[in-house]
Order: structure tokens, then C-alpha cells, then sequence
């Protein structure tokens, strides 16, 4: 592990929970986090793709955050998503969570014009970081193009890094290509550079990585943790495969549906809270087939 990357570990891209009425369910989701934490992740990245984040308001993103402050986790171990469509939507979203003593953020780019340049990107964030005029920030880049259609070039990454080396200190890297992330990391040593995808972690780590923000951590935090704190011991080589190989076969199980639903599906099956089930449209639950299929193959895995 590099002491000088910023911020590192194993981080939960946490799925929300909905009531009967579609609304996040505040008291499920902060007795997940803490499971989470318990479970072995160093901190939750909430309300990003997997937490459906962006079909959730201005306002209930901030209700989520809060409760989980209100439930007496430490602000240092949270990292919401801040990145909207619009850079004052994003200026709000990312003031409020310094608001709140939360400082680091996963930050999408402005995600709704295709096909924009770098230099506009650039000056989007910058239009960000400058307004919002906070030098306790830290944005974690989030590169995601096959959902944000946005994708974050390595010149554009490391433009951002040196311009603002105080601010911009990390990638969470979800476009499942390890060359990208190595490629990264050669460009920037120093650079928090975090798989999105969990069968990506251990090859990350060995390269020089920072650690994780993944799905599966909801359901496999402890084999993650193993992966993160033993990679680099020979006398745990056996013990580090075998907990990647569990966290890669939770991964291939969450990728048989759609995979939100399937995610919340195997939460709901692991604790035994049906509400898990539930998503907000235009994301739909996983139909009765489905889940009868899933519980069997999940009893299978475990």
C-alpha cells in the first residue's frame, strides 16, 4: 500500500432500502452501514449506482446522509455521491455534506450531453471545486461510462490532479479494465485509485491500488477485507485466493439479473428482510421466477 494515497480501504457502494412507499427506509439502511462497518469495510460509499442515487431528490439524498451521521457513524468513514447533471445541483449536494463534517465524495461528471471534450469536463469540475471554495474537499473521480455514458480520459484525470493535488485525490474506476487502472496508477503513484469491480481487486492491489468501492461488499465485506489485509503476506496466499474467489463467485451470482435488483435480492436473502427487494422505478424487483431461481442459487453459494 502506498502511505501517500489519500484515501484507501474497502468501501461499500451500499444499497438503499425502500418502505411499502418507495421511500428510502432510514432505520434499514443505517442498520446496514453498520453491518457493513462490522463486516470489515473501512467506510460506506453511499448513494452512488448501486445506492440508486440518482433517482432520489436533492432532498432525500440529504435525509439518507444525515440519518446515517444520526446513527452515530463517524463522517470520516462515509463517502456520498455528489455528481449531478448540473454543476449547482452538484455545488448544493457537496456543500451540504461539508455541512455535515462529511468531506470526501464520489463525484460523477455533468452526465447528460454525450460526446463532450475534455477540456469541458475540466472546466466543469473546476467551476465546482472553485465554487464550492472548501479546501477540506476531497473528491474521489467517479469513471463509469458504460452508465454515465461520461468517460474520464487519463490525461483528463491527471490534469485534475495536479491542478488541484489537495482536492481531487482519487478514481473509482467501474469500467472493469485493469489496464486503465495500472495505467493510472503510472501516471499517478500517488493517486487513490479504487476498483469498482470486485474480481478487479486483488490484481489492483498487487499493481499498486488504494482498495475498493464495490456491489458485492454489500454480502462479502469479510472476504474483501482478507483480500485488502493480507495481499501482500506469501504465508496468507492461500487464504487471500480463496476469500477473491468467494467474492468473485457473489459477484457472477449478482450478475445472473439485472444487477441492483439481484444485489438487494441476495440482501434480503441474507438477513431475511424481504423490504430489500424493493427498487425505485425505473429499476423493477425481481419477479417471482427470479427469485425462487436466486434463493436456490444463493442457498448453493452458501
Amino acid at each position: 500500500m502506498n502511505p501517500n494515497q489519500v484515501v484507501t480501504g474497502v468501501y461499500s457502494a451500499a444499497s438503499t432500502p425502500l418502505t411499502e412507499s418507495g421511500d428510502p427506509d432510514l432505520g434499514l439502511f443505517t442498520r446496514h452501514c453498520r453491518r457493513l462497518l462490522d463486516e470489515g469495510c473501512h467506510g460506506v460509499a453511499l448513494l452512488g449506482t448501486t445506492g440508486e442515487a440518482n433517482s432520489f431528490s436533492q432532498g432525500e439524498r440529504r435525509t439518507v446522509l444525515e440519518s446515517a451521521l444520526a446513527a452515530d457513524i463517524s463522517p470520516d468513514r462515509l463517502m456520498p455521491g455528489t455528481g449531478l447533471a448540473a454543476i449547482p445541483d452538484t455545488v448544493a449536494l457537496t456543500r451540504h455534506a461539508l455541512s455535515v463534517g462529511v468531506t470526501r465524495v464520489v463525484m460523477l461528471p455533468p452526465f447528460y450531453y454525450k460526446g463532450v471534450s475534455d477540456e469541458g469536463l475540466f472546466a466543469a469540475y473546476s467551476q465546482i471545486i472553485e465554487k464550492i471554495a472548501d479546501n477540506r474537499l476531497r473528491i474521489i473521480l467517479y469513471h463509469i461510462p458504460q452508465v454515465s455514458g461520461i468517460p474520464l480520459s487519463i490525461p483528463l484525470i491527471s490534469r485534475l490532479a495536479k491542478a488541484f493535488p489537495e482536492i481531487v485525490v482519487g478514481i473509482k474506476d467501474s469500467a472493469g479494465e485493469l489496464a486503465n487502472m495500472q495505467a493510472i496508477l503510472a501516471e499517478l503513484p500517488n493517486f487513490s485509485v479504487l476498483a469498482g469491480a470486485d474480481p478487479l481487486l486483488l490484481p489492483l492491489l498487487k499493481a499498486g491500488g488504494a482498495g475498493c468501492i464495490t456491489a458485492t461488499s454489500n454480502l462479502v465485506a469479510d472476504s474483501l477485507r482478507v483480500v485488502f489485509d493480507h495481499v501482500a503476506d506469501p504465508a496468507k496466499l492461500a487464504e487471500v485466493e480463496a476469500a477473491q474467489a468467494r467474492i468473485n463467485a457473489y459477484r457472477t451470482l449478482s450478475n445472473s439479473y439485472v444487477q441492483i435488483p439481484t444485489i438487494k435480492g441476495m440482501i434480503a436473502l441474507k438477513t431475511g428482510e424481504d423490504a430489500w427487494f424493493r427498487t425505485r422505478a425505473p429499476l423493477i424487483s425481481l419477479n417471482a421466477s427470479e427469485r425462487a431461481e436466486l434463493t436456490t442459487k444463493f442457498t448453493a453459494l452458501n
